[in-house]
């Protein structure tokens, strides 16, 4: 190996060290996990090339999530502001159900914890982590401008100093602490659905017995069961529709209805969005075995579900999760691979 050759490769591994954390970043900051990934990529190209001017002013990691910010604005000049579907209409009665469905770049888009949530030592920064990408939050920080959504995050996110936000951003730390207390001021006015959801890390053994109890009613198709896991004001959504149902009765007669098909599916575990969730395969009535169908993530509060939010775009999310796009009759399990 040549001298340039083991500079390079250095120099990649530094970089690399950091991607977790700066596609977490980047994903607040877009609302899109595969936005998020591309933000990354080109921060990664960007430092490498300029990597000669950098003169060690700063840490690495603070350059890369300077460059990671001006990435993110300029990704963010459009004004596309990611969403779900109760922040962009009202719940719809069973009976005027129907499937709407918007293009991909409205909503805000899951993402596995893998790729977003580095280890820290600290449980306590853990729970920080996983509560910040939680749909509810990601939604509330989509309401922000986009310098205040990138100061709320390094703040009280990565918990940086306003010194160190302001050399970062090129202003002054009073315009920080102000762009900071506007944002909060939004985020307070506009309780999200969701918001309180709360889920203890690792999960304790109330909130696995009803993650079981879960899978073996969804996968009996049993309403009766499901209804009593469900609060009476729980939410169901479906992007890309618009759809989205409020209360165990409108959710369980959308399941007999238009879900029908879902019937006899299975469910395999992932982690997603810093809750529990599940990759829901349905039965393939021609082929046999099992078909993608949504990514769910589940909101719990209280010892009851409060959300239920199923991802039904399957080509694109199931690879993301490393999950196989079928299963066989005969595999009731699979290891997620992300």
């Amino acid at each position: 190996m040549t001298n340039g050759t083991a500079t390079t490769a250095g120099l990649d591994a530094r970089l690399e060290q950091y991607r977790v954390e700066l596609t977490g970043y980047c994903y607040r900051m877009l609302g899109s996990s595969f936005e998020a990934e591309d933000a990354v990529q080109d921060t990664m190209i960007r430092a490498w090339r300029s990597f000669d001017k950098f003169e060690g002013r700063s840490s690495l990691r603070s350059w890369l999530y300077r460059i990671a910010t001006n990435v993110c604005l300029d990704m963010l000049t459009a004004g596309n502001k990611r969403a779900r579907p109760m922040d962009l209409t009202e719940s719809t009665p069973l009976a005027r159900a129907a499937l709407s469905p918007r293009p991909d770049n409205t909503w805000l888009e899951p993402m596995p914890d893998s790729r977003v949530l580095p280890a820290p030592a600290d449980p306590a920064e853990a729970a920080v982590a996983k509560e910040s990408v939680r749909l509810a939050f990601m939604a509330a920080l989509q309401q922000l401008p986009a310098k205040q959504r990138a100061v709320l995050i390094l703040r009280e996110v990565l918990a940086w100093k306003a010194a160190e936000v302001a050399e970062l951003l090129g202003t002054s730390v009073a315009s920080v602490n102000s762009a900071l207390q506007r944002a909060r001021a939004t985020l307070a006015e506009r309780q999200q659905p969701g918001a309180g959801a709360a889920v203890s890390d690792p999960l304790d053994e109330e909130q696995k017995k009803l993650l079981d109890r879960y899978v073996a009613a969804f996968e009996g198709y049993d309403m009766s069961a499901l209804t009593a896991l469900l609060h009476e004001d729980a939410i169901m959504t479906m992007p890309p529709f618009d759809l989205w149902l409020t209360g165990a009765d409108d959710i369980t007669g959308f399941m007999t209805t238009l879900g029908a098909p879902c019937a006899g599916s299975r469910l395999v575990p992932v982690q997603v969005n810093g809750m529990p969730g599940f990759a829901q395969y349905k039965p393939d009535p021609e082929a046999g075995g099992f078909t993608p169908w949504a990514v769910q993530v589940l909101e719990i509060s209280d010892g009851r579900i409060t959300g239920f939010h199923c991802f039904l775009d399957t080509q694109r999310w199931f690879p993301l999760f490393g999950l196989p796009l079928r299963l066989e009759a005969e595999s009731d399990q699979v290891e997620q691979g992300a």
